[in-house]
């Protein structure tokens, strides 16, 4: 008979595992957990990636990103849109009874069982605390490493990666976000979502683990470009920081 210590030592690891406490299930059974997990299109959270509930601090001045996005626009969509998403958060997921101690991905997986105001206002925050890091004032323009290599295989290559990211953010209707995220399979996919949904989300109409994400509500760029989110684009990939990207696809594909 096993330990108690055993016990809790195969417990945690099926925890960080993203497979949940089978208690009593074969080896066989749990095998097919995981199949009917990846089917579903579900990717193990690499946590250190989680932004928590708590607005962190920008990463670079607002006047960093000038070629892509001015100093006006970076301020107010910091300190007006995205606090409000982080202080909405933590009021609603008190009001649910939301552990706040345990990741944010973990509720945003399940953001079915919440209210309107949690999905909206949890995507919210997620979304601009991942796009604020997937920026940077020098950029290198191009991934390297394995991300390159994976774009290259999945899209077959770099430029044609870049038009459909452009078209996934230019064609998505009315506000909302472009993603470059890892299925189920650990494969590079491109999609958008409405609103403040991401691909963890259960109700996404994309799942996986975003790894790069484009902010195309109106007021991430109006004041310089008004109505022309196609030129917003276009400039945005000038400051796209892949050191991070590549970052958190070695996590999702790990």
């Amino acid at each position: 008979m096993a330990s108690p210590t055993s016990r809790r030592n195969f417990l945690l690891q099926s925890g960080k595992a993203g497979l949940g406490v089978y208690v009593g299930l074969s080896s066989s059974a749990l095998l097919s957990a995981c199949a009917t997990a990846k089917k579903a299109g579900s990717v193990s959270a690499p946590h250190q990636f989680d932004p928590g509930y708590q607005q962190h601090p920008l990463p670079y001045g607002y006047d960093a990103l000038e070629q892509a996005i001015d100093a006006k626009t970076m301020e107010i969509h910091f300190t007006k849109h995205a606090a409000a998403y982080a202080t909405n958060l933590q009021e609603a997921a008190k009001a649910e009874g939301v552990d706040m101690n345990k990741p944010l991905e973990e509720t945003l997986r399940t953001i079915s069982k919440y209210s309107a105001k949690l999905r909206n206002n949890g995507g919210g925050h997620y979304n601009h605390e991942l796009f604020w890091k997937v920026m940077a004032p020098a950029s290198s323009n191009t991934p390297g490493g394995n991300l390159a290599s994976a774009i290259t295989s999945s899209f077959g290559s770099f430029d044609t990666f870049k038009t459909q990211f452009t078209d996934a953010g230019k064609t998505r209707f009315g506000s909302g976000w472009a993603w470059l995220f890892v299925d189920g399979d650990k494969k590079l996919r491109i999609g958008s979502t409405p609103n403040q949904d991401n691909p963890l989300m259960d109700v996404s109409e994309v799942k996986g683990y975003p790894i790069l994400g484009l902010d195309v509500w109106e007021h991430a760029y109006y004041l310089r470009y008004q109505n022309k989110r196609p030129d917003y684009i276009a400039n945005w990939w000038k400051v796209v920081n892949w050191d991070e990207v590549q970052k958190r696809y070695a996590a999702a594909v790990s």
